[in-house]
């Protein structure tokens, strides 16, 4: 697995958690035990190590290993990556081998645009639903891949959900929709690109975001503190989203055993 880049679930080791990086490791196992885990896959730390080395680009090759992974959880889910009417979207999340909780970067609902938003409210029935993803994943992305100040977006939410009736008010469709395009034209300001429409695209940036996050200040510091080596880096999972908030009988969480 050692010269794999990029390794499904299902054909993961989970003992190779360096290389897998402890949420990879943990899917791995997982998945071999017959539950029911979201398919996806893990880049791993190894090629973290090659985007380093080579003053943070990502090596040959790797592109072509993650296409062949994404029409793996297409075919698993039946959705298609970049498919309008019935979009697979993406969480793209850090993982290394020693946990480092909250210290490193996420982006979720990857794969959202103008035209798959329409895609996710018909096969959900929700529109409302569908454009709050939307409106999640051009705040996230901003913060995580752009840099754009979170604080100014989150500004911008709290006070169009005032205006709605409070912090947890649902927002109506058109102020969603309103919201997404205030967001889009922050991000583009700031950052002097918008945010892309390509989920390819997104993909790549979002990636080279989460191996960029190993350095960044409170991920350095955090190693310090817990005596973690530089040297184990982070891998990538990017799993099949689902979502804590479609209807009365989703939720998300985190569980813990003693074991």
């Amino acid at each position: 697995m050692a010269s794999q880049r990029v390794v499904p679930f299902a054909e993961g080791n989970e003992s190779d958690r360096a290389l897998l990086g402890g949420k990879g490791a943990g899917l791995v196992s997982m998945t071999r035990a017959g539950f029911p885990v979201p398919p996806g896959f893990v880049i791993t730390t190894a090629v973290c190590r090659e985007y380093y080395d080579a003053d943070r680009l990502v090596p040959d090759g790797l592109w072509e290993q993650v296409s062949a992974a994404i029409k793996g959880v297409e075919a698993d889910t039946g959705k298609g990556f970049g498919v309008a009417d019935n979009p697979l979207l993406f969480s793209v999340r850090s993982g290394a081998a020693v946990s480092m909780p909250g210290m490193m970067d996420t982006v979720l609902n990857l794969g959202l645009n103008d035209t798959s938003v329409q895609g996710l409210a018909d096969l959900t029935g929700d529109e409302q639903f569908a454009w709050e993803a939307y409106r999640r994943f051009i705040q996230m992305f901003g913060d995580i891949v752009f840099g754009v100040p979170a604080d100014l977006m989150a500004d911008v939410v709290e006070r169009a959900q005032i205006r709605a009736g409070g912090p947890s008010a649902k927002l109506p469709v058109e102020e969603s929709r309103a919201l997404v395009r205030r967001l889009k034209d922050i991000v583009e300001g700031h950052a002097k690109q918008p945010v892309p429409s390509e989920p390819m695209d997104q993909l790549a940036l979002a990636i080279s975001a989460v191996f960029d996050s190993w350095g960044n200040r409170r991920a350095v510091d955090f190693r310090r503190v817990s005596n973690i080596p530089d040297d184990l880096f982070t891998a990538v999972t990017v799993q099949a989203m689902v979502f804590g908030n479609s209807g009365e009988e989703s939720g998300t969480g985190v569980a813990f055993t003693r074991n």
